[in-house]
């Protein structure tokens, strides 16, 4: 049987952080990388692409600090609660 992949879609996903990380809130996963059980995504700023990093994948999941897709300032407001 063939085990299934974690994170199938994760290399050209799209994300927005919730906080800006060096300046930049709109990424994109560019590579993965397998370590025993993790996996991990490297991040490029789509603005810029020096402004880039490693991130457990997981984390990814964390609605708190991550968005799948890019999102607007408003869309980013509305899931917090901000506006109504």
């Amino acid at each position: 049987m063939h085990k299934k992949q974690k994170f199938p879609y994760l290399v050209g996903s799209k994300w927005t952080a919730q906080q800006k990380i060096d300046g930049w809130r709109h990424f994109q996963v560019v590579n993965r990388k397998n370590q025993g059980k993790w996996v991990f995504a490297e991040m490029v700023a789509a603005c810029d692409p020096l402004v880039r990093f490693w991130v457990n994948a997981k984390l990814l999941k964390n609605t708190s600090q991550w968005q799948s897709g890019w999102q607007s300032l408003q869309e980013i407001a509305e899931v917090e609660g901000h506006v109504s």
